[in-house]
This record gives structure tokens, sequence and C-alpha cells, in this order.
């Protein structure tokens, strides 16, 4: 094993190999975060950091156990044979049709919390009621379960070195902790961003559920989708600080010919 990573470190394709699964694993990671970002804002502030770690820690677990079972994650693309008869479903379909309802129930329901003008009996506060610390925990490793099973069979596409794997999804892991709580606060800090994130959420959950059904949508239309998304958002923010700036200037030439 130790001589097989040493003749690694050694091969410039393996560390082009690794380059290239490091930046692929980090933009996969994107929409597990957001979805971690939304759910953990749910919850009291004294919870979200804490929840957070367990919530990335538990996709880091997953995907390294995932990658000491590489052999059953190649075999769980293959189709189902049941009764003797293979259906055109596989295994990882069939997770990644339930990841892709639950983010678009998950999504659905939080957006008809935001532009609910009444108020919700299950939401209190800004806060969903019934979401308890274990609850978010709970969804998060469902999640989790689902991107990280994409995650590992884009892997063995990517190479066939276990190591490469293993040091990819470590980096990547490593980088949606140090991004998370900065996304975290971001988004509480800037309302419509909610409602942007919640429609990546709905956009990717329909994206599993088509992949789950073998209709191949190309990642990166879904990633330039978002990136333009989040640069129209980006210059409305940078308006609407331009007008508040020019309102509280007017308002104080106001004041000061009034005195």
């Amino acid at each position: 094993m130790l001589e097989n990573i040493a003749v690694l470190a050694t091969d410039p394709a393996a560390w082009v190999a690794l380059a290239t699964l490091i930046a692929l694993e980090v933009v996969l990671g994107i929409d597990n975060l957001i979805f971690i970002s939304i759910l953990t804002n749910k919850l009291p502030e004294h919870q979200r950091a804490r929840a957070r770690r367990i919530g990335i820690g538990l996709a880091l677990i997953l995907r390294l156990a995932l990658l000491g079972t590489i052999a059953l994650i190649v075999r769980a693309t293959e189709p189902i044979e049941l009764f003797g008869h293979k259906l055109f479903l596989s295994w990882r379909d069939l997770i990644l049709i339930a990841g892709g309802l639950f983010l678009v129930w998950k999504a659905t329901k939080e957006i008809h919390h935001s532009v609910d003008p009444d108020p919700h009996p299950d939401f209190l506060d800004g806060r969903e009621k019934g979401l308890g610390f274990s609850s978010a925990i709970a969804q998060i490793l469902a999640l989790d379960l689902v991107f990280s099973i994409d995650s590992i069979v884009t892997a063995v596409g990517m190479t066939p070195h276990v190591p490469v794997m293993v040091v990819a999804v470590i980096v990547a892991v490593i980088v949606m902790l140090l991004a998370a709580e900065p996304l975290s606060r971001f988004i509480q800090k800037n309302p419509t961003l909610v409602m942007l994130a919640l429609a990546f959420l709905l956009m990717i959950g329909m994206t599993l559920i088509a992949e789950g059904f073998g209709a191949h949508v190309p990642k990166g239309y879904i990633y330039a989708a978002m990136a333009f998304s989040v640069l129209v958002e980006a210059l409305n923010m940078l308006s609407r600080r331009a007008h508040q700036r020019r309102a509280t200037t007017l308002a104080a030439r106001v004041e000061a010919d009034k005195t």
C-alpha cells in the first residue's frame, strides 16, 4: 500500500487527476453546503455552528466509508435484478430520485413559508417549530448520503486510484468546513439570497430526479446558471446599497438645510 502511494506521489498524471478531482469535488460540495447552511440557520443561534460541523463531519465519514466499499458502489450503478428480470433503475438511481424528491419538498416548503403573508403554525420566529437539533442532523445525514454517493461515483469515473480519491475527498470537505460559517452568515444577513438558495435547491432536486430516471444533465449548465443568478443578485445588492446611501445623504442635506 505504501509502495503504491510512493509511486503515485511521483506520477505527474496522478497529480493532475488529484487537482482535477479536488476542483470537481469542491464544486459538487456546493449543493450540500447550501442545504446545510439553510437548514442550520433555522436552529437557535447557539446550535448552528455545532450542527454545521457535525453535518460536514458526517459527510466526510460517509464518503470515506463509501470509498472503502467501491466495489459495492460500482455495483450500485447496475440495474436492479428482481425475480430474474433486470429493471431499468439501479440502487443509485433510486437514491438520487429519493434525494431529489426530498430536496424539492424541502425547498418548496421553505419557499411557501417565505412568501406566505400569514404566520404558519409550523414556524415560530423565523424558525421551524418542529426542527430540533437531532432532526436537523438527520436531514443533513440523509442528504449527505445522496451527495456522497454521487460524489464517489464521479470520483470512480475520474481515477482508479483510491489514495487519490481519499485525498481529494478530505481536501474538498475541509474547504466545505472553512466555507460553511461565512456562507451561512452571508445568507443570514442577506434575506434575498435565501430565496435564491432555495431556488438552487429546487433546481438541484429536479436535476437529481432527472438523473435518477436516466436523463443526463450536464453539471456545467447547472453551475453556470447558478453563477449567473448570483452575479445578478450581487448587482441588485450593490444597487440597493447605492440607493440607501443616496437616500441617507439626501436626508442629511435636508436636515442641514433646516438648521
